[in-house]
């Protein structure tokens, strides 16, 4: 919804809808170009076409917004590293599974730089909680440890006594690399560098 549609008012029973199309107005500023200094209380009113004083029932203030954006989209990471765990093998899932954490990240690179901080990481006296934090990309990253379970387990890994360190090791490769992509016009080194980075923080046997 843009600023130039008219916005029919919410039935009774219907405040869910509207925290939705909030959280929607946060994102499609994100994907315009723009970064977190774009989203505030009053623009996001604009391009949801509510007042302002609206957001309040839903949320405290802007950090709470951007959390909310925040775990919808570590949802929405999940949700294709699952779609993508799928395949013959371990080592198919593995790659699949890597790859599909790469691809988002370049499809939304606005979204994508938010996640993982970038200008709205909420002061101490923000409405945020350390716990709203550490629950972030749970479940991404349980699913990569997953895969590289798998992997061990069908004898093309080597093992590791600390599958959860190898699995925060094999993110922050990726995220990494995810960045880097972001920030260059053409990337260095070889066009393999991913298949590389992942071969090697998985102790894929050679």
């Amino acid at each position: 919804m843009t600023s130039t549609e008219p916005r029919k008012r919410n039935r009774r029973g219907e405040g869910g809808k509207l925290r939705e199309e909030i959280i929607a107005a946060a994102v499609a500023l994100l994907d315009e170009g723009g970064d977190e200094r774009a989203v505030t209380l009053r623009s996001v009113a604009r391009k949801a076409g509510i007042a302002a004083p609206s957001i309040y029932a839903h949320f405290a203030d802007q950090p709470s917004i951007m959390l909310a954006v925040v775990q919808q989209e570590m949802d929405r990471l999940a949700a294709a590293l699952r779609e993508a765990n799928e395949g013959p093998d371990a080592r198919t899932r593995l790659f699949a599974v890597c790859h599909a954490y790469l691809n988002l990240a370049q499809e939304h690179p606005q979204r994508y730089r938010i996640m993982f901080g970038g200008l709205w990481t909420p002061a101490v006296d923000s409405s945020i909680t350390d716990a709203d934090l550490d629950s972030l990309g749970a479940e991404a990253l349980t699913l990569l440890a997953d895969v590289l379970k798998a992997c061990v387990d069908a004898g093309i890994a080597h093992g590791s006594d600390d599958l959860y360190g190898d699995a925060v090791a094999l993110w922050l490769g990726l995220h990494g690399l995810a960045h880097q992509r972001a920030v260059v016009r053409k990337m260095p080194g070889p066009s393999d560098v991913a298949e590389r980075l992942i071969t090697a923080l998985a102790h894929l046997k050679r």
